[in-house]
């Protein structure tokens, strides 16, 4: 079979495949999560998929470095590396979606459990989207074709997603005069400046994952503790990591005065910040105890933009469960506009509107709930108001609206 770029050039082809593969290799651990007792064959064969997938992600890291070190034009010995991945990526897919609907047919544990098949019916249609993907690509255009490829990508074998020591994160304070909120953001004065003087600018590529501001376990039964410590730990530091190179890249371009590779890393600048941004607002708008109705100046706000709390939150409860594959329900104030509006964020980035300054975020990527409410978003939704810290929300919302741009 003859496999095609279509109108997405090589760079872009590889970006997709290594999340593709990322999120191949989570599921295998969500299967295992969700299925304790599931037989030592069919446990050791996730973990064996684990491996394979971190090495095809890992493969795709080192020609996308390739890429990037070469330039423009692409070797035909690259062209052909980039194929031979790209032909292995879609095979492996084909064949775990095979062994997932054997699982289904053979496992106890999995037959005997509907939501458990339901999770396992959501990963081979993720898979299989992903697979669909590439397909719709060759509409467009169509690269040489190869001999088939002689071996498999290669790359370093994943380590083990196993629990880190069951330590607590705690608020952390600067040692400084100036009196810092729950929430680490500092006191924001009204001259619209989220931070003090005594904060001083991130340098490029200095990001840093910001601790989160209660114990792991402090949002249970609502969210879990082994799902915040995964989510902060792992996703959110991968973002992090992702951001500081971006940005370290994009210097080196302006020193050189090269911006062949712009692109790329422009675009891995906008998904990593997004993702770090976003989860930054997201752990502090969530508290112990939380949740209930609006109170203060955000809850006349939303009165006004919305007509009632209950209609405010149907409509952003409704966005989250709609958002297409992993992404945001985001809470906005407009300076343009002068009012709240509800978006819908796909990825971090995707669908993003601008000139907007979010107030209240929501997670709805699969690692956010799929350990406790396996496929179910609309129960992690729900569950999720209980948590809301709207003491944090009015701190963003006293700031933000002192912003207003001229309406149009």
């Amino acid at each position: 079979m003859l496999y095609v770029y279509g109108g997405l050039m090589p760079l872009r082809i590889l970006e997709e495949i290594r999340f593709w593969k990322t999120q191949e290799k989570e599921h295998t651990l969500v299967i295992r999560e969700l299925v304790p007792t599931l037989e030592p064959q069919f446990a050791l064969l996730m973990q064996q998929w684990e491996s394979v997938f971190a090495q095809t992600e890992a493969a795709s890291g080192q020609l996308i470095e390739a890429v990037i070190r070469l330039g423009a034009p692409i070797s035909p010995l690259l062209s052909a590396q980039i194929h031979e991945l790209l032909y292995f990526s879609i095979r492996q897919s084909n064949e775990f979606v095979s062994q997932l609907f054997a699982i289904m047919e053979q496992s106890q544990p999995v037959k005997s459990n509907p939501v458990v098949k339901t999770v396992v019916m959501h990963i081979i249609r993720e898979s299989e989207y992903f697979i669909g993907v590439l397909h719709a690509a060759s509409a467009a255009g169509s690269m040489n074709e190869y001999e088939r490829p002689r071996e498999t990508a290669a790359g370093e074998n994943a380590p083990e997603l196993t629990p880190e020591a069951d330590e607590k994160a705690y608020i952390h304070r600067l040692s400084s005069d100036e009196e810092l909120t729950a929430t680490q953001e500092g006191t924001w004065s009204s001259d619209i400046r989220p931070t003090t003087p005594a904060l001083k600018p991130v340098p490029i590529g200095g990001h840093q994952l910001p601790s989160l501001p209660y114990a792991y376990n402090a949002l249970e039964p609502h969210i879990d503790a082994e799902t915040m410590r995964l989510h902060h730990d792992k996703h959110h530091k991968s973002y992090v990591d992702g951001l500081n190179k971006a940005e370290t890249m994009l210097a080196k371009a302006r020193e050189s005065g090269d911006f062949a590779l712009v692109k790329h890393w422009e675009r891995e600048a906008a998904f990593n910040g997004a993702g770090h941004y976003l989860h930054t607002i997201f752990w502090n708008v969530m508290k112990p105890g939380g949740g209930g109705p609006a109170s203060g100046a955000i809850a006349a706000e939303i009165k006004k933009s919305f007509g009632s709390f209950e209609a405010f939150k149907k409509h952003y409860s409704a966005a989250a469960d709609k958002v297409e594959g992993g992404g945001w329900a985001i809470l906005v104030w407009s300076p343009r506009s002068h009012r709240l509006e509800i978006l819908q964020a796909e990825k971090h980035q995707n669908l993003s509107q601008w000139d907007v300054i979010p107030l209240l975020v929501l997670d709805v990527w699969e690692h956010a709930y799929y350990l406790k409410y396996k496929n179910e978003r609309s129960k992690y939704i729900e569950a999720w108001w209980n948590t809301v810290n709207w003491d944090h929300v009015n701190e963003r919302f006293s700031a933000a609206r002192m912003l207003r741009w001229l309406p149009y």
